[in-house]
């Protein structure tokens, strides 16, 4: 590594593009921790954050067949589901003590945009206290095309049923070259951003995310994080980036291998160093395991997520971690790193300090 991009790391400023491929090259895993994790430090103490959470999926039928997708399906496919109105009722009444729901599921061929609105009205009434953080921004397109609303009549509607904030899902990679290989159906990088814009100026709050570890190499995700970074600087608005990594299980992308541990905590600790303008970057236990996440809160991470529960579109693609972890485990793998729990809710509002 560089002494000058290091030098600019410790000193608190901007690294561009070329220093960020660059740390991705980097041999020295620890001395790229470390440097991720001063600048976790200076943000965030020895703060890590969690969240109560469920998950609700509504449907796989999705009128997009994305080819990293495991969990879409045709309609009338096999493995194909769609939950009915009173069935997520239900689910949300026996969710417990949480703190958000969060909703995201496929582009279901026959659903119209007042169904998708009903489900925010409906959780909502039923459960007022929690946050619902839903609805990807591919699925905010697909609203507008559905309704013939403007995106910004659909995002005051959302808002008006109940919609708290924005889940970061649909990104995968913003680079065109790589997004006709992987998703030619789904929207464009640029609508993606230009959906998360509008949500900002709108008042609601979005996360981000990066589909990492398929037919990318390392200069698409730096593209795609200099991409957010300068939609952060424009329209300020993101509050966690999330680097998902790819399971190719039950894909259509073939020849390609899980990420490994190294390629996972690098990507961690680059994303954390390059999006300074990021309050938050999450581990998500989910995608990377309970072990591997408790390392990268010394690699970046200062999110874990939360306790999900019944948790479909990973592990349709072969996750083998659980669906859900208990409260406890989150405060015991938290604190047997060595950092200090801290339970929040959508917003980030600390809930609790264990």
């Amino acid at each position: 590594m560089k002494k000058r991009i290091e030098s600019k790391i410790k000193a608190g400023e901007r690294i561009n593009e070329q220093e960020a491929e660059l740390l991705f090259q980097e041999p020295d895993l620890i001395r790229l921790g470390k440097l991720a994790n001063s600048v976790k430090e200076r943000l965030t103490g020895n703060q890590i954050f969690f969240n109560l959470n469920r998950h609700i999926n509504p449907t796989n039928y999705c009128k997009n067949r994305c080819r990293f997708c495991a969990f879409s399906a045709g309609f009338g496919d096999q493995h194909g589901y769609q939950l009915s109105l009173n069935e997520m009722e239900e689910i949300a009444a026996k969710a417990g003590n949480i703190y958000e729901f969060h909703i995201v599921g496929g582009l279901h061929p026959e659903w119209d945009f007042e169904y998708y609105l009903e489900i925010l009205r409906r959780l909502k009434k039923l459960r007022p206290e929690v946050l619902i953080q839903a609805y990807t921004a591919v699925e905010i397109d697909h609203f507008s095309k559905i309704s013939g609303l403007s995106l910004d009549a659909v995002i005051a509607q959302l808002k008006q049923a109940g919609l708290d904030a924005v889940p970061g899902g649909g990104a995968e990679i913003f680079r065109p070259s790589v997004r006709k290989k992987i998703c030619p159906e789904k929207i464009s990088g640029k609508r993606w951003r230009q959906i998360h814009a509008a949500l900002h100026r709108a008042g609601v709050q979005s996360n981000a995310t990066m589909l990492y570890g398929h037919l990318e190499n390392y200069s698409d995700r730096v593209a795609h994080l200099k991409e957010l970074r300068e939609l952060q600087d424009r329209s300020p608005g993101f509050q966690a980036f999330i680097p998902l990594a790819f399971h190719p299980r039950n894909t259509r992308i073939k020849n390609v291998r899980n990420t490994t541990g190294v390629d996972d905590l690098k990507t961690i600790a680059v994303s954390r160093i390059y999006l300074d303008n990021f309050p938050h970057v999450k581990a998500f236990w989910i995608m990377l395991g309970e072990k591997l996440a408790q390392v990268s809160l010394w690699f970046g991470a200062d999110d874990l997520d939360g306790t999900v529960a019944e948790e479909k579109i990973t592990h349709m693609a072969g996750a083998q971690t659980p669906e859900a972890l208990a409260r406890e485990e989150l405060v015991r793998l938290i604190r047997e790193a060595g950092r200090e729990p801290n339970e929040r809710d959508t917003w980030y509002r600390v809930k609790q300090k264990w």
